[in-house]
């Protein structure tokens, strides 16, 4: 699952930073959960697309890092 969504379909949600990100914002993504889903976004363009994979690529992701 790949999928490519707006902002505002995915504005209910609760986002989350790492800690590991500096107050100069530099190159970092938010996301945020939903049942089955992992919605990605760039933090400096909050209203811009966001991609969503499901649990189970996010954790291979994760896994790969």
């Amino acid at each position: 699952m790949n999928n490519a969504e707006s902002s505002t379909v995915a504005s209910g949600l609760t986002w989350f930073k790492s800690s590991y990100s500096g107050a100069e914002g530099g190159q970092c993504i938010e996301i945020a959960t939903d049942t089955g889903v992992v919605h990605v976004r760039d933090s400096k363009a909050a209203a811009g697309p966001v991609v969503r994979v499901s649990r189970e690529a996010w954790a291979g992701f994760l896994g790969g890092v």
